[in-house]
């Protein structure tokens, strides 16, 4: 494993987001870093921002929300258990992102299996149910 020694006490944070496999890529990490989804001690980052042991990220990965504690540093990917070693991810992040999970599976609209294509009837039924107020709340949109 590639960890950085104690006189080397930063990494790139678009490095350390792909070491630690939060982002498959560089580039995607280096996009989602632009985009502002990424914020280092509650502040906008810059990829080319040091990630230090002790900051804490707050990582959107749409529609979760991750806050996490660096806990160590590493620039090389390395494998997933290792990576997950780099990071804490705090009690208060976990509990908002189990509650969100909860209620993403409770506004999941169960249709019935049946076997083969809808037909046009059903079809516009269907249609009809997911544009309806009834399901979609007062703004028209899905829930989220």
């Amino acid at each position: 494993m590639t960890t950085i020694d104690a006189t080397d006490a930063a990494v790139r944070l678009d490095r350390w987001l792909h070491a630690t496999r939060w982002f498959k890529t560089r580039s995607i990490a280096v996009d989602a870093i632009n985009n502002g989804r990424v914020e280092i001690n509650g502040e906008r980052a810059k990829p080319a921002k040091l990630v230090r042991t002790g900051d804490v990220l707050r990582i959107r990965r749409p529609p979760l929300v991750h806050e996490v504690v660096v806990t160590g540093l590493i620039e090389r990917r390395v494998a997933a258990p290792l990576a997950q070693a780099q990071y804490a991810e705090t009690a208060a992040s976990m509990a908002a992102r189990s509650r969100l999970e909860e209620q993403l599976a409770l506004a999941r609209v169960v249709e019935e299996r049946r076997g083969g294509k809808l037909d046009r009837k059903d079809r516009r039924a269907r249609e009809r149910l997911k544009r309806s107020p009834d399901w979609a709340g007062n703004d028209g949109n899905p829930p989220t």
